[in-house]
């Protein structure tokens, strides 16, 4: 029989995460925000070993120890970027207590139709290849901060026709971003 700890779970939807860390069901099931800098998230709830069925852009703000992804480790240090794609494996190597950040989760439908559905999937972020996160500097974690900030208030406002293209040049913002941070131009 198989270790109960080295099996991996397949997380398909936003809402099984939202259900797995007892939270209300997501505003839009293709897209949510945790914000576990007000809210308490025990991230430890989520499965020690997963595959996810989404893009996750995690900017963390305060966290001890680290998580797997693919077959190494993430370091981190406080204001990291860490992104993982869809079908990847990862999960934590250590408890998530006390820790705090921003998660995004970005179904891939959410991008259908849309220039961002190419570039996303372009974007050497979500390659196991990088085994690292993106560590910012003080200008960078509050230029960060602010597009989170501008995504959780979207999401939370009211849904209309123009929802999509908001949070959509969000996200588009904040990867431009990373591409400026990973090449040290900031």
């Amino acid at each position: 029989m198989k270790n109960e700890t080295h099996r991996i779970r397949k997380l398909d939807s936003i809402s099984e995460v939202h259900r797995m860390l007892g939270l209300p069901g997501p505003v839009h099931p293709l897209i949510t925000l945790l914000d576990s800098t007000k809210d308490a998230i025990n991230l430890s709830q989520l499965p020690a070993r997963y595959i996810s069925g989404f893009y996750k852009i995690s900017f963390i703000t305060k966290l001890a120890g680290q998580f797997k992804y693919g077959q190494g480790s993430y370091d981190f240090e406080e204001g990291s970027l860490v992104f993982t794609g869809p079908n990847q494996v990862v999960g934590n190597t250590q408890a998530y207590k006390g820790n705090q950040g921003y998660w995004l989760l970005i179904h891939p439908d959410f991008l259908q139709g849309h220039a961002l559905n190419r570039t996303i999937k372009s974007c050497g972020f979500f390659d196991y290849a990088v085994s690292e996160s993106l560590h910012l500097s003080e200008q960078e974690k509050e230029m960060m901060l602010t597009v989170y900030q501008i995504i959780g208030q979207e999401l939370n406002s009211r849904i209309d026709e123009f929802s999509r293209e908001v949070v959509i040049a969000q996200i588009e913002l904040l990867l431009s971003y990373a591409r400026r941070f990973t090449n040290g131009s900031s």
